[in-house]
């Protein structure tokens, strides 16, 4: 494996690199203790609920795939290479709400709130990935699976999902994410120590075959993606 080097991604129209965080420390708690990002929520802590969904943006050919994460279980390593976005990153410039937000607003479709951020996200990706047409209503249910409302009863949410396609479109400018993921990816492999903890990332069958020739004793940890929008 290559060198250790910080766990390197893209996050709030910048590169960020973190280099002194154990490698259980979750996606979750950096956001809510590290930098107060506090929009997503811990619900189960299990990644059961959906509260906690951000989403992740990687390289898919030329263009830029979106899908959505348990925060609350993904751990930090996990990130590198990648773009994050919160639900504090949806909302338009000059504080207009994005599409997705004011369909929910405009539908009812939030009631305690707290499991409205991961809603958000979750139909954001969809929104952001489907610009070709409107979800139909199946679509959109496997978009949400991973989500949890106990008060609305969801009929709401499916009415807000498909009217913010009714609204003026709007979609985040990509160029910017598009060249800081070809920035990173061509950093190495990642190979991150940090607190007597340490975390590999391979990119290739051959690299992980390599990694557990030398750590034949290391825990496989899967992606924590989410259903719909991957």
């Amino acid at each position: 494996m290559s060198t250790t080097r910080p766990i390197q991604f893209y996050f709030r129209n910048k590169l960020w690199q973190v280099d002194d965080a154990p490698v259980t420390r979750t996606v979750l708690q950096f956001l809510r203790e590290d930098v107060r990002a506090t929009g997503s929520k811990e619900g189960c802590g299990e990644g059961d609920c959906g509260a906690c969904t951000v989403v992740l943006g990687e390289l898919q050919g030329d263009g830029l795939r979106l899908h959505t994460v348990n925060a609350c279980i993904q751990f930090l390593p996990a990130l590198d290479g990648k773009a994050l976005f919160t639900v504090e990153d949806v909302a338009l410039r000059a504080g207009a709400l994005h599409p997705v937000q004011q369909a929910m607003v405009d539908c009812g479709a939030s009631q305690c709130g707290f499991c409205t951020p991961g809603f958000v996200m979750s139909l954001w990706a969809q929104y952001e990935n489907q610009q070709d047409g409107q979800p139909d209503r199946e679509q959109v249910a496997e978009a949400i699976s991973g989500n949890l409302c106990r008060c609305t009863g969801y009929r709401p949410i499916f009415a807000a999902a498909s009217a913010a396609y009714s609204l003026p479109p709007a979609h985040f400018d990509r160029q910017p994410v598009l060249a800081a993921l070809r920035q990173l990816a061509t950093l190495p492999s990642l190979n991150y120590a940090a607190q007597g903890t340490a975390s590999c990332v391979p990119r290739t069958l051959s690299e992980l075959g390599e990694a557990l020739r030398q750590w034949p004793a290391a825990r496989l940890v899967q992606d924590a993606r989410m259903s719909g929008c991957g």
